[in-house]
């Protein structure tokens, strides 16, 4: 893939002896836009949004800046096959099978359940037409049976499997966030915006706010970073956090010594929990009418992460001011997957057990000719 001219991300930059240490699949395109946040009830000058939607040509959000750098390493490895886990909605796992595409990898996805909307159909569709191989592992014990099955299978076929952990949350995927706090506190020293108070991301494996906030310490940007909770499966805790965090800096510090390592401990992340409902993947009212408020400022959010993170914000607002303004880190992809697929999005292309699944749930009908 192209990236734009003369690109090299913050991390890159501020420590010039990574580049030839941690290999690197480009992705991010360069540093994404920030902009004030405009909504009603919030005073101006208060919201200011980082449009991560705009990180990648092929697959927008949080994902390829993690990615970008497993990929690197996968390639380095002479990988064949990427193996990763998520729901079966996951936007990891189509990211994966997307930029691992680009890459000249192939993708295989254990997928878990999780509640069955027009958004996880159209995302199963999405990583077929793609290319995944989906495998339906149903829960957690089982996709772990599953994995485990995939990627013996794999290496017996030669294809040198390389497992990507889920949500990308490694170190090495860790270090993307890492970047992108070095790129958020140029911005702030350029004067693109003020330096937020609270910065708000959604959290399901966690890797985006550890890497957030290990980066903010290297960059000495004293934001707090604020966790809105999407997932009670397998949810990380502060203290797991501060560990990823912890051992982000140290994977980095190995590869150059000038990487600072910082005390990193549990009290550095905040986390709202009151905004999952349900569970993982359930829609809630405040995160529908977050995406309808957001679709109004020209924003495109969905109701598993981003929607979730932005409810909990506007329930907030009060607590906003241009003295302390907050940030809003958009991880969401904006770009058209399906316009972009290699193959139509058809059913037919899907496992037969995760059809049989979705038609269960009257999610996908019947087979019709050019569906």
């Amino acid at each position: 893939m192209t990236e734009g001219p003369d690109h090299v991300p913050a991390l890159l930059r501020a420590f010039p002896a990574l580049a030839a240490r941690l290999p690197r699949h480009a992705a991010v395109c360069g540093p994404t836009p920030v902009e004030p946040l405009r909504l009603a009830g919030v005073a101006s000058g208060a919201l200011w949004v980082k449009r991560d939607e705009r990180s990648c040509p092929l697959y927008g959000g949080n994902k390829p800046r993690k990615l970008e750098f497993i990929l690197g390493h996968a390639r380095a490895l002479g990988a064949r096959r990427l193996v990763t886990t998520g729901g079966l909605g996951t936007n990891h796992g189509l990211a994966t099978a997307i930029l691992g595409r680009d890459a000249g990898l192939a993708t295989t996805l254990v997928l878990v359940h999780q509640p069955i909307d027009e958004a996880v159909r159209r995302a199963l569709l999405l990583q077929a037409a793609w290319g995944a191989t989906q495998v339906y592992g149903v829960n957690v014990p089982g996709a772990a049976a599953a994995l485990v099955h995939v990627l013996a299978g794999s290496a017996l076929r030669g294809e040198r499997p390389y497992l990507v952990p889920t949500g990308g949350s490694s170190p090495r995927g860790a270090a993307g966030f890492v970047s992108a706090a070095l790129e958020l506190a140029e911005q702030v020293r350029s004067g693109a915006l003020p330096t937020p108070a609270r910065i708000f991301v959604p959290v399901g494996t966690g890797g985006t706010l550890a890497g957030l906030v290990a980066g903010l310490r290297v960059a000495g940007l004293g934001s707090r970073v604020v966790g809105v909770l999407a997932t009670d499966i397998l949810p990380p805790d502060a203290r797991a956090l501060a560990r990823q965090a912890r051992a982000a800096l140290r994977f980095l510090q190995r590869l150059d010594a000038s990487v600072p390592v910082a005390a990193i401990r549990a009290g550095d992340f905040d986390f709202v929990r009151d905004a999952l409902g349900p569970g993982y993947g359930a829609a809630t009212p405040a995160a529908d009418r977050a995406v309808r408020v957001a679709a109004e400022a020209g924003l495109t959010l969905e109701t598993t992460y981003t929607g979730k993170c932005l409810a909990a914000l506007l329930a907030r607002a009060d607590e906003l001011s241009p003295a302390a303004p907050a940030l809003f880190w958009n991880t969401c992809n904006a770009v058209d997957a399906a316009a972009l697929a290699p193959a139509p999005l058809d059913p037919a292309r899907l496992p037969p057990r995760i059809r049989r699944l979705l038609e269960a749930h009257a999610a996908l009908p019947p087979r019709e000719p050019g569906w």
